[in-house]
């Protein structure tokens, strides 16, 4: 039974213009990554959990194999690209207070808001 995937954007261009490189559909050429992937993960030579393992500092990057080494680095890459919502709310709560502009003796941030009737 076919079911719908929502993809973002930037993976369906990939999906597409490597099915127009490759002459498959998009539907083929998504099932032809997902099963290189899925033998690769099923080869002995990729251990998800290891990946997982370094992504959450638990092991040591230098213990991956070249295979997993590779699969870390995109969820790595892909992991620092996308801010968390604690992230999210940190800075929109930074946002609101309004540009920093230094520091004062007791290391206290000091607003340009602040400055602007000084």
């Amino acid at each position: 039974m076919a079911q719908s995937v929502k993809l973002a954007d930037d993976i369906m261009a990939l999906v597409r213009r490597e099915a127009d490189l490759q002459s498959r559909s998009v539907a083929g050429q998504i099932t032809h990554w997902m099963k290189i992937g899925r033998a690769i993960e099923q080869s002995g030579h990729f251990d998800h959990a290891r990946i997982t393992a370094a992504l959450d500092g638990r092991l040591d990057t230098a213990a991956l194999s070249e295979e997993e080494d590779a699969a870390w680095l995109e969820a790595f890459t892909e992991k620092m690209a996308t801010p968390s919502a604690a992230e999210t709310a940190f800075f929109a709560q930074r946002k609101a207070l309004g540009p920093g502009v230094g520091l004062d003796e007791g290391g206290n941030l000091v607003y340009a808001a602040a400055d602007k009737g000084a």
